[in-house]
């Protein structure tokens, strides 16, 4: 078993690697401008070639997927000659670039006034800004200095250079230096904790990622507490007693909620329980991605939607197993030689009716944790799905991809879950 599992993790490696590629590629070959589209439409072709050069997609493809990946900072840091860090000092709300110099404190540049000015902040949180003379000649003879600005990019900056005009556009998130030569955006990498940067909001997609994946699972979490025992429950009983009373009662009720989709079933749970009993608030928007853990209500109606959306599904596929295991040869043999009736159920017919229904829970648990969008949205549920398809609507390309590389993570590494499983349902099922 332990060298199955080693093989199935390292295919998984694999398979989330070739994902990663295909997601990149997908993202980059999306139709639209991430520029123009972060600046508006009334920005000038200068500000947003430069925002471009910024963000580094002027960059060749396979150099922007390797830093994506591996991120690029040990590579940058050569052209700075010093060791670079992504640290959170006392009083900001994100961590910054650094520069960091012999004696351990911590540098950034900057363009004011037409002068490059150096801040410098020491081991005790000290800032000062001090006037800069440290440039470099290059191969024509010009002065050049390369170093780290305030928004996270290496730059080139030339003594003497203009400033690109950038304008009213200049408001967008990440112009905030417009005087370097050239830009070369700082990244740690996805593999290494760092999603990058949301184009959409300016923050670091990793903690608000964190935040909303959380809160998916929480609900997610609760209605799998529901909806499995729920719908083995209501399967295995309605295989057992096949066109009985209770398989049709038990039938009726899963066609019913699975044919209902999610949008229909959660506005009709709100007007009866928000509206017309008034015990549950409804379709309210949370005002922080915290909200569900501070008001524990506000759960009740997204989990009974997903529950009786999921709960008519596997019960059908619980049934459906039951009935197919009931009337297998080795059941009616044990049958024809006077085992116990709930003998023969528990021993024999739940454990191998138990394999198909759970697969289909195991490929449903990748679904209930992103792919609750409509539950959601109808709700305002801070979760990962809804802020997927925000990303997915404003084009935020870090957001999709490190969303999507979490997706496939949740799908392979419950797919190992199930496999494990099945040996403890099933003892002739041997992984070698």
């Amino acid at each position: 078993m332990a060298r199955y599992i080693l093989r199935r993790l390292s295919f998984m490696v694999l398979t989330m690697l070739i994902v990663s590629i295909a997601v990149f590629l997908i993202t980059e070959a999306a139709p639209g401008d991430v520029a123009r589209h972060i600046l508006g439409q009334f920005a000038s072709e200068a500000q947003v070639e430069l925002m471009r050069e910024q963000m580094g997609l002027t960059q060749p493809l396979y150099v922007r997927y390797f830093d994506w990946l591996a991120g690029n900072d040990w590579r940058h840091s050569r052209l700075v000659d010093m060791p670079l860090t992504f640290v959170q000092l006392e009083g900001q709300q994100e961590p910054q670039w650094y520069a960091v110099a012999e004696d351990g404190t911590l540098r950034q540049w900057r363009m004011e006034g037409g002068e490059l000015t150096e801040i410098r902040v020491s081991l005790d949180g000290a800032r000062e800004r001090v006037p800069f003379d440290n440039w470099q000649l290059d191969e024509n003879g010009e002065e050049i200095f390369w170093g780290v600005d305030t928004a996270g990019h290496v730059v080139l900056w030339r003594r003497g250079g203009a400033a690109v005009d950038t304008g009213a556009a200049a408001a967008g998130r990440t112009m905030t230096e417009s005087s370097g030569e050239q830009y070369l955006p700082l990244r740690r990498g996805l593999l290494r904790g760092d999603p990058g940067i949301s184009t959409r909001t300016g923050r670091p997609v990793g903690p608000t990622l964190v935040r909303r994946l959380r809160n998916s699972l929480t609900l997610a979490a609760i209605a799998f507490a529901f909806i499995m025992p729920i719908a083995l429950v209501m399967g295995l009983a309605a295989g057992l007693r096949e066109a009985s009373l209770l398989d049709r009662s038990i039938s009726i009720f899963s066609l019913v909620t699975t044919s209902v989709p999610e949008f229909a079933s959660g506005v009709f749970l709100i007007l009866i329980f928000a509206f017309w009993l008034k015990v549950l608030p409804g379709a309210a928007i949370f005002v922080s991605d915290i909200a569900p853990w501070q008001d524990p209500k506000l759960l009740v109606l997204p989990v009974l939607t997903l529950t009786l959306v999921e709960v008519g599904y596997v019960t059908r596929m619980a049934r459906a197993s039951m009935i197919e295991v009931v009337n297998a040869p080795y059941i009616r043999t044990a049958f024809l030689k006077g085992l116990p009736y709930w003998r023969i159920v528990t021993k024999h017919a739940i454990r191998n009716a138990l394999i198909a229904p759970i697969t289909v829970i195991m490929l449903h648990v990748n679904w209930l944790v992103g792919g609750i969008v409509v539950v959601e949205s109808v709700f305002g549920y801070p979760g990962l799905g809804m802020y997927l398809l925000d990303s997915a609507l404003f084009k935020d390309v870090n957001a999709i991809e490190a969303g999507a590389m979490i997706m496939v993570t949740v799908a392979v590494g419950t797919q190992l879950i199930a496999d494990v499983i099945y040996t403890f349902l099933n003892p002739r099922i041997r992984y070698k």
